[in-house]
């Protein structure tokens, strides 16, 4: 995330800033947590008087400091938080000041159900966090799509945050027999899963969402798999081919070899770019002014085409990835709404 905004504030200081001014980034770790994210917004709002966020990471922590923000009138665009809380509040109302660069957890999780059953699968499992909103929300929406369309859930199980032995778990998806498990979760618990599952020699196809999207994920483990994701760095499009050299010109591993920009580097940067030309086209450093020129906003984002609906959320179509020898790739492109309507 911090490379993706770098990249961008870099980009538009060598070209004169915005309104004249060199940009200030100024980063703080939230944890993709609640507490040190609360904790790193109101230093940032109350010390270090900023009027713009690009973060957080994490639903979880990004719908605290959405509240912060927006009763602060600070301008909040995140990268990658797709729980609808973060842009509107319990009454379902629209928060002026926050926007994300992503799709929402129900958009993706119905691609995926959607896209399970174009494939041909019938029976699901599903497990999943419900202390988590970001993982328990893809789970309810996935539940919903799945069945909606005719497939039928033949199991569902929870598990906490502190989880790392889910044999139990896998025993009750071996007897479901289901076709597909679902693990809506963050690379992390899904590396624990699907090599768990395998030394179980589960043939059951995992699939789950953005929270995959890791170089981190263990690909062996997951072959075979499918999750949704917000770009793919093969994407052919000039503009996907031009970031990728870009930012591997600019960010090396520790070999020191070129790194491939992820989703939420890439989400980031458009998010970062978006904000900046928001405040660039308002032609004044007034967060009011700002977030109704964003609202307005239609950006060609290396994501997308991106606009905002009334709910300050992009819609654009969700990209289908799977597992493929060790290797991500790119399968499909998937519009839930559009799929729908040509049912």
């Amino acid at each position: 995330m911090l490379e993706g905004a770098t990249m961008a504030v870099q980009e538009w200081n060598d070209k004169g800033g915005v309104l004249g001014r060199q940009i200030l980034l100024l980063p703080e770790d939230s944890q993709c947590t609640a507490d040190p994210a609360v904790k790193a917004a109101n230093k940032l709002i109350n010390q270090d008087g900023v009027k713009y966020i690009v973060g957080e990471v994490c639903s979880n922590a990004s719908i605290p400091v959405s509240e912060i923000a927006n009763q602060k009138g600070v301008v909040m665009i995140s990268p990658s938080s797709t729980n609808l809380s973060v842009t509107v509040d319990k009454n379902y109302k629209t928060k002026k000041y926050i926007f994300r660069a992503c799709f929402i957890d129900s958009y993706q999780a119905m691609a995926m159900a959607l896209f399970a059953q174009e494939r041909g699968y019938k029976t699901a499992f599903i497990i999943y966090n419900p202390n988590n909103s970001y993982v328990d929300s893809l789970a309810v929406t996935f539940r919903g799509s799945f069945g909606e369309n005719g497939g039928r859930i033949v199991g569902e199980e929870t598990y906490d945050s502190n989880a790392t032995d889910f044999t139990a778990i896998l025993e009750k998806v071996a007897s479901s027999r289901a076709e597909i498990l679902y693990i809506p979760d963050y690379y992390n618990i899904v590396n624990q899963v699907a090599v768990q599952a395998r030394q179980r020699g589960l043939s059951v196809v995992l699939m789950g969402g953005d929270g995959w999207d890791s170089a981190d994920l263990d690909t062996t483990a997951t072959e075979g798999g499918f999750y949704t994701n917000h770009y793919d760095p093969g994407d052919t499009r000039p503009i996907v081919q031009e970031w990728v050299k870009r930012y591997g010109a600019n960010m090396v591993d520790e070999q020191g070899n070129p790194k491939i920009p992820d989703a939420i580097a890439t989400l980031t940067y458009d998010a970062t770019n978006m904000l900046l030309a928001s405040i660039q086209q308002a032609g004044v450093d007034d967060p009011s002014q700002v977030a109704d020129t964003l609202a307005g906003l239609h950006w060609e984002g290396v994501t997308g085409a991106i606009s905002f609906g009334m709910d300050h959320d992009p819609n654009k179509p969700v990209i289908i990835m799977t597992i493929r020898n060790g290797q991500k790739a790119y399968v499909d492109s998937l519009d839930p709404w559009q799929w729908i309507l040509n049912r």
